[in-house]
């Protein structure tokens, strides 16, 4: 069931949650809700916590935009529980938003299409840590399975900085993943439906594009138009749309992937819920294809769906 624009009523917006991304999502939250009052919608946020289901339940919503970034929002949980309440929800559908999550895994699903993602290693150990040397090389990066906004990640220029970079991940959770350091150009792609928004750019003094980064530093550059020729753009473009098919994302979303000195690119992540900050990639790509801020948080509100919503 696909959400009727023409009768919507009232919106929750749920934000905050328990994740290590709380902070960014509730100023991400707070930016959709203020959208949405703008356009006259009866919006009201909700910082998720154990009452989430009774705070839904009592209030008579009729439709949720999910602003809930990391795990308990963008892992499926959060989409499991709206689909049993039969109430529908901006972004990917359950399965998806499980397996875009997990990092592993995706690489794995990608790796058997055959799309370009790089080599990787998985860290249980320290005994691990030597082989994933062995086998990769270094520089590598260092990230936990099941963290977004690039947190627990590393960059591992030396063998004795590895050790410490594996603890700092697994503080994340079990699984940890070593990956191929690719030496290029980082770009990201916005999926908005069926369209594939102007890429962009991301220049960053650090030594990748890290939490801070993100979300603090005031030299990261966001280049938009990308400064790619078209021809470029444009496969780029295809393959980050293969690449959020694969894992049957829909609505919205980001693709990131880098490009090296071969113009090779390489898949990165997907983000089933990005940011919508000041900072944030989709509104800055959703601009430049002619998109207001609130334009953008409308749209992506008028493609929430529920799959049980027949059967509430």
């Amino acid at each position: 069931m696909t959400l009727d624009m023409t009768h919507i009523g009232k919106v929750a917006v749920l934000m905050g949650g328990t994740s290590a991304e709380r902070e960014i999502s509730l100023q991400s939250g707070k930016a959709v809700l203020a959208a949405l009052k703008n356009r006259g919608v009866d919006a009201h946020g909700i910082d998720v916590n154990k009452n989430i289901v009774r705070d839904l339940g009592n209030d008579n919503y009729q439709a949720v935009f999910v602003v809930l970034h990391g795990r308990g929002g963008e892992d499926g949980t959060i989409q499991g529980l709206l689909e049993f309440l039969g109430l529908p929800y901006t972004g990917s559908g359950v399965m998806a938003s499980s397996i875009a999550m997990d990092k592993l895994k995706t690489k794995q699903i990608w790796l058997a299409m055959g799309l370009p993602t790089p080599e990787f290693y998985i860290i249980n150990s320290e005994e691990d840590c030597e082989k994933a040397i062995a086998t990769l090389g270094l520089p590598i990066i260092v990230k936990p399975d099941l963290e977004g906004s690039s947190i627990g990640m590393s960059k591992v220029e030396f063998k004795d900085e590895l050790i410490p970079a594996w603890q700092r991940a697994k503080h994340y959770g079990n699984t940890v993943i070593a990956e191929r350091w690719i030496e290029g150009n980082e770009y990201t792609a916005a999926i908005l439906g069926d369209e594939v928004l102007p890429l962009i750019k991301l220049k960053t003094t650090h030594k990748f594009y890290d939490y801070d980064a993100k979300y603090d530093a005031t030299d990261t550059e966001y280049i938009c138009p990308c400064g790619l020729p078209e021809a470029s753009e444009a496969a780029f473009a295809e393959l980050a749309r293969k690449a959020f098919d694969a894992v049957n994302a829909s609505a919205w979303g980001r693709v990131d992937f880098i490009v090296d000195q071969h113009n090779q690119p390489w898949l990165i992540e997907i983000n089933t819920v990005p940011g919508m900050t000041s900072h944030s990639l989709v509104p800055i790509a959703a601009k430049q294809a002619g998109l207001t801020f609130d334009d953008l948080v409308i749209r992506i509100l008028s493609m929430a769906t529920c799959v049980n919503c027949g059967e509430k």
